[in-house]
Order: C-alpha cells, then structure tokens, then sequence
C-alpha cells in the first residue's frame, strides 16, 4: 500500500510514481510503465529509472532523518552513476539504500526491478544535506578570496 512521499516534488506527481517503503536507510517506489514512460524500443526510457533511482536514493538518505524537525534537511544529488542491465516492462520496483552518511553527505545506491525481480539497473549516488537552495531573490555571494590569492 502507497504512503505520501514526505516532500511535494512535482515531477514525481507527474510520473505517477508511488513510495511503498521509507524509513531505517531504505526506500521502495513503484511505477507502472506506461506508453508515455517509454523509448522507440517500448521499453522503459533509462532517464525514467535514472530518475526513479535518483529519488530512491533521496528518500533512503532522507529517511535517516526523520527524528529531525521537518524531517530534517533537503538533499541534493552532487554525482550519480548509472549501469543498465537490461529492458524493462510493466511494473517496476526502484530501492534505495543508504551506503553511509556524514554530517552533510549521504553515499547510496538503488536498484530498479522488474516484475520477475530481475536487476534492470543499479546506481550509485552521493547526495549533499541542504536546508534550503539559493533560487529566487537569494543571492549566492562568492567565497572570501585569501590575502595574495589570485
């Protein structure tokens, strides 16, 4: 049965994904492929499960926090790496894993399963903790230069 994601991301709405599993490291979501989710090979597209796999990884690292106000700070992706094993159809299954965390970076993985549990894809990802980012009227200042750094 599908929970609420923790944090409105309108993207995700738009796929029509739906989170199983959130909590201890881990978290579980679920598509059902459809026409639109798919490549001139109807199978699903890999920016589809790069995608799925990018917010498994968020969710699991996001759900080590939920002892936190909020549930603690917002993630950022910093790097991903992404393997394709095979195509996919139908129903699939994306898990998050937490590797490990530091106070302001989380080092995951996920896996993208299809309806026989085969392993479709894997990603690795490194995620940076952020309370908020500098978008809008935020002005982003450079860093202080060192005396004689040029």
């Amino acid at each position: 049965m599908a929970i609420p994601f923790p944090v409105h991301i309108p993207f995700i709405v738009g796929l029509g994904c739906e989170l199983q599993r959130f909590a201890d490291g881990e978290a579980e979501i679920t598509l059902d492929v459809e026409e639109r989710h798919t490549n001139s090979f109807s199978v699903a597209h890999g920016g589809l499960q790069m995608t799925l796999m990018d917010v498994a990884m968020a969710h699991a690292a996001r759900s080590r926090n939920l002892d936190q106000p909020d549930g603690g700070p917002g993630l950022v992706t910093i790097e991903m790496k992404t393997s394709f094993m095979r195509p996919t159809q139908g129903r699939i299954r994306v898990i998050g894993t937490v590797l490990h965390t530091t106070a302001s970076m989380a080092f995951t993985e996920a896996r993208v399963l299809d309806a026989h549990d085969r392993l479709c894809a894997h990603a690795t990802g490194t995620f940076k903790f952020l309370r908020a980012l500098p978008v809008g009227d935020r002005e982003v200042k450079p860093l202080a230069r060192h005396a004689g750094s040029d």
